[in-house]
């Protein structure tokens, strides 16, 4: 009697930890594996010490810095702007047709194929850019799951809803397809003109911004 009772205390013994492990194990992973892309630099500064960056279980190495194009124009002077909420100018992100469309009056000032969220679907929505950053560093995913990333100088990032947003790509070129943590993948070149073209705009010398209500950010309408 006494040896059934103590192989009965240790059987449940054993399962109530085999529970609390698993439960350990998916909060773990569940918290790793937050989706988005929250920037974890401030300055918005290219960092040339960073030299590996991580994506789908292979090392690869970022590139240089990015040489802007020119695209700055007059979005680089907040003071020559009109202050206020300009509904002429919208991003539309396309989920279905993985399609990035600026539109700009009746006119399309550029488009692009995207990579959007595979996991994490990048969230439905009408938004608007709240933070916009010229390079950033961003970590993720779950090394549990094989989806951890590490990637750092990360060009033209625009947050549109918390830590989701559109930003320029160097780790594939698959465009048109869902392969994302939730954020929109856009060719570097595509990210760079929006990145210039959105509000609001970047003060002279500085590499990031974020809205404010008398100076709000471009509207961002992400659909199926």
């Amino acid at each position: 009697m006494r040896l059934s009772r103590s192989l009965l205390l240790v059987t449940l013994g054993g399962i109530a930890a085999i529970v609390v492990l698993r439960v350990s194990l998916t909060a773990f992973s569940s918290a790793a594996s937050a989706p988005g892309c929250t920037p974890q630099t401030a300055d918005g500064l290219f960092d040339p010490t960073e030299t590996i960056a991580v994506w789908q279980n292979r090392t690869l190495t970022p590139p240089g810095a990015q040489n802007d194009s020119g695209l700055a124009l007059e979005k680089s002077d907040p003071a020559a702007q009109v202050l206020g909420v300009n509904d002429n100018k919208w991003i539309e992100i396309d989920l279905g047709k993985q399609k990035l469309i600026a539109h700009e009056g009746g006119q399309v000032f550029t488009d692009s194929l995207i990579s959007s969220g595979l996991g994490n679907r990048t969230p439905v929505g009408e938004y608007r850019i709240w933070y916009k950053i010229r390079s950033t560093k961003m970590e993720g995913g779950s090394r549990l799951n094989r989806t951890y990333y590490y990637l750092p100088n990360v060009p033209y990032a625009m947050f549109f809803f918390g830590s989701y947003g559109i930003h320029g790509t160097y780790w594939h070129s698959n465009f048109g397809h869902r392969m994302s943590h939730g954020c929109v993948n856009a060719p570097t070149s595509i990210a760079e003109k929006l990145f210039y073209w959105t509000d609001p705009p970047l003060t002279p010398g500085k590499s990031y911004v974020r809205s404010t209500a008398e100076n709000p950010g471009t509207r961002v309408i992400v659909h199926n």
